[in-house]
């Protein structure tokens, strides 16, 4: 499936042989851990429409990835949000965090893109 990450286990793997298993990665933008099951994908720090590239990518909760691209252009994210902390100190995207942090770490629903995006691709 697309966005979800397995892992496998392997006997030379010495945390699973051990029997501690490694902690969950976490996501840069919301802070909270992405177990396997949860949905996942990289974002592009700076779009590749933008010219970015692989190097330049995160892993994040899907919801959390959604949630940028609901709210900003292509162009808009290649102008002012081109890494993470500018993301987390944006007030749009802070308001989203707020709310989020407060839901399991697995957690997803639908996002939808916001009114003044909506609008502004109308003009376009």
């Amino acid at each position: 499936m697309v966005g979800r990450r397995s892992r496998r286990w392997s006997a030379d793997d010495p945390d699973q042989v051990s029997g501690n298993p490694r902690p969950d990665p976490a996501c840069p933008l919301c802070e909270r851990p992405i177990p396997p099951r949860a949905r996942s994908s990289l974002h592009h720090l700076t779009p590749k429409l933008k010219g970015g590239t692989h190097r330049g990518t995160v892993r994040l909760h899907q919801i959390c990835h959604s949630a940028i691209h609901a709210r900003y252009s292509e162009a808009e994210i290649a102008k002012r949000l081109t890494d993470v902390e500018a993301l987390r100190t944006d007030p749009e995207i802070a308001r989203f965090l707020a709310w989020v942090r407060g839901k399991p770490d697995d957690f997803h629903a639908a996002t939808r893109m916001t009114r003044d995006r909506r609008a502004s691709r109308r003009k376009a």
